[in-house]
């Protein structure tokens, strides 16, 4: 089978390294173009990431290379998947879709745009009738697509099942987020050591707006938004890798502990469209009770699940638990893989 070309946008940055670690081998796509700054431009790829590749494994042979482009139309490429900083990201992906490109974005910019699918494709992969929309409005022949906040992806991930089996009224949760949310090269050392740091510009924000659109009803091509009421407090932590959350939950209909669990381990809504990067188990519930961990637990298939533990009864809601997930893998570029494999699944990319 021909692969579909994918040029990765922002390609220098934390995250668009882990695009390129996660699309070497991948069975429909191929790495086709990396582009970056200005500034960057012509330097093959291992010139520029000299001191600054992240990954533990060595820069992709296919990638090595590469020369970057400058980050706009006119690269050799199908698709797009952009890892763009939100101070550059808007116009340049606008730029792409008017050009007939497709955009799979992990910016923030789009994401609450009434035309703009926010997916995640176990939990509202519906939404895509908004590209019919976002097209004829916005006269485009591509289109954007977006993936969630980290955070907000594993928290989703871990309300989905609940939400349908027995509806949810609010929702408080925590955060402690890994440095690396905060992109290269991070929050500067003497910030973080030894410290928490109990802010992070916008994120509870996002943690409590973009949940209502995600699990929102798709009907004529507008999104309405779900009747939850969320309240988040996020922290930066030291760690380097993983977001936790400590969730509590009010339910529509108060469930039995054991509900919840197999409510979980059940929880395998597009195992039928065979992507290759959806985990067989999106949402993993460890028994053990001091888990989950970042050290044990943080790539569980290979870092796309979020991983569950410490259900029990909440004195002022009705439960509480905690939520680990990969905030670079499925929190970040794994999503933004796993949406462009839904748009090849459901035909957008013939």
């Amino acid at each position: 089978m021909k692969k579909i070309g994918i040029g990765v946008l922002g390609a220098t940055g934390m995250v668009g390294q882990t695009i390129i670690k996660l699309m070497e081998n991948h069975p429909w796509f191929e790495v086709r173009e990396v582009a970056a700054s200005e500034k960057s431009a012509g330097k093959t790829y291992e010139e520029v990431m000299v001191n600054r590749w992240s990954a533990s494994e060595e820069i992709p042979e296919t990638v090595r290379n590469m020369k970057l482009k400058d980050a706009r139309p006119g690269i050799d490429c199908d698709m797009v998947l952009s890892a763009l900083d939100s101070s550059v990201a808007s116009v340049i992906e606008k730029n792409f879709a008017k050009e007939g490109y497709m955009v799979s974005s992990n910016a923030k910019n789009h994401r609450m745009d009434d035309d703009v699918p926010l997916l995640i494709p176990e939990i509202n992969h519906e939404h895509l009738a908004l590209v019919e929309r976002q097209r004829k409005e916005r006269g485009w022949k591509g289109f954007i697509i977006t993936d969630p906040n980290c955070s907000t992806i594993h928290l989703c991930l871990a309300l989905k099942p609940l939400v349908d089996s027995f509806g949810i009224e609010k929702v408080a949760v925590t955060t402690m987020q890994a440095v690396s949310g905060a992109g290269y090269p991070g929050v500067p050392s003497m910030d973080i050591i030894d410290n928490v740091v109990p802010f992070i510009k916008e994120e509870e924000e996002k943690l409590e707006t973009e949940p209502l659109k995600i699990f929102g009803i798709e009907k004529g091509m507008k999104i309405h938004n779900a009747d939850m009421k969320i309240s988040a407090q996020c922290n930066r932590v030291s760690v380097k890798y993983g977001h936790m959350e400590a969730v509590s939950v009010k339910f529509s209909r108060k469930p039995g502990r054991d509900e919840i669990i197999k409510s979980f381990e059940e929880f395998s809504p597009i195992k039928k469209l065979g992507l290759p990067s959806a985990p067989k188990r999106p949402v993993i519930y460890k028994e053990e009770e001091n888990r989950p961990q970042n050290k044990l637990d943080l790539n569980a298939e290979g870092g796309m699940a979020s991983v569950v533990g410490r259900l029990r009864e909440c004195s002022i809601m009705d439960y509480k638990f905690v939520v680990l997930g990969h905030n670079l893998v499925r929190g970040a570029a794994g999503a933004a893989i796993l949406n462009a494999e839904l748009l090849k699944a459901k035909g957008y990319l013939e």
